[in-house]
């Protein structure tokens, strides 16, 4: 499998990007009172208005060399104000790798976990539940039935946890835009905490219809694959960037990418996957103000479609 951040890395190499990244970090602790938080509408909590993903970039071996960036990543997330890190039994090794280098960092009790259920059957949940809080070492803060995959028997389980205090929040989750009408039904009947669903700059279904309906409904909403899993750096490959991207504080494809997203009111929190600390960098960069308005995301979406015709 392709890894997610290979063509962006030699985006980066040919652009000089990543010195940029390393001015952006420096910046954003002198600009800390401008950082973007978002309301969860349930409970009235404040996140950072993006996380950190974990699918592909945390499914690593145990071996020193591979955790090493990792480490920087996690480290570099929680300087930068993150907090929210996704993750799910999906995704191979990621949820142990996470737990081991946020407790060798101090990180556990400072991080906000979120993960999934994602198997068949009450029994296989609660193991896999139990699994997870193994591997991070504290229960997660947010569980979410992952891929609506036996939806109606974990939703009993996850509403239990939060009954007894176990969890903050419950939610659900898929990927694909065929899965909306169904996600609809459950934020109209049932109200979970959160939804997260893909919307990126080219792949904008959700604002239409899901995210204001979340919004009415008191429903938070967590965006996944905002880089399309690095598709979106392929498209523009060697464009520069629109002349007025600077003025909304944008200096990479990946702030553009993010904060047109994030200045979406609707969204609560974004989670871009990375395995390299440069690109970490810009993906924080994108949390802090300002963000562009309506005027200006029209703008961002016809520079996009404009160089990837």
């Amino acid at each position: 499998m392709t890894h997610p951040d290979i063509s962006r890395q030699e985006f980066v190499r040919q652009c000089g990007i990543a010195l940029a990244g390393s001015i952006l970090l420096s910046n954003m602790h002198d600009k800390a009172a401008s950082q973007v938080f978002r309301t969860i509408p349930s409970s009235g909590e404040k996140i950072p208005a993006i996380g950190l993903g974990s699918w592909i970039t945390f499914d690593i071996g145990s071996s020193g060399k591979e955790e090493a960036p990792l480490r920087e990543v996690l480290k570099l997330f929680a300087e930068s104000g993150g907090r929210v890190v996704d993750s799910s039994p999906m995704y191979g090794r990621s949820e142990a790798v996470i737990g081991k280098l946020a407790a060798e960092l101090n990180l556990t009790e400072k991080l906000w976990f979120a993960t999934k259920v994602w198997t068949n059957g009450e029994k296989k949940g609660r193991d896999q539940i139990d699994n997870s809080t193994r591997l991070f070492q504290k229960a997660p803060t947010l569980l979410q039935v992952h891929n609506l995959l036996d939806y109606s028997t974990h939703i009993k389980t996850l509403r239990q946890l939060k009954e007894q205090g176990k969890i903050r929040y419950i939610g659900i989750t898929h990927y694909v835009n065929s899965a909306h009408s169904e996600m609809a039904r459950i934020i109209k009947t049932d109200k979970p905490d959160f939804i997260q669903i893909f919307v990126s700059i080219r792949n904008r279904v959700a604002e239409n219809v899901l995210l204001p309906l979340a919004a009415d409904n008191g429903v938070a909403v967590i965006i996944n694959r905002p880089f399309e899993t690095s598709d979106l750096f392929r498209a523009v490959g060697n464009a520069p960037l629109p002349p007025f991207a600077a003025d909304w504080g944008i200096h990479s494809w990946a702030a553009f990418f993010l904060k047109y997203i994030v200045s979406n009111p609707h969204v609560t929190c974004v989670i871009p996957a990375t395995s390299k600390p440069v690109h970490l960098k810009e993906n924080m960069a994108a949390c802090f103000d300002p963000l562009p308005d309506e005027t200006t995301r029209k703008k961002m979406i016809d520079y996009f479609i404009q160089r990837t015709a």
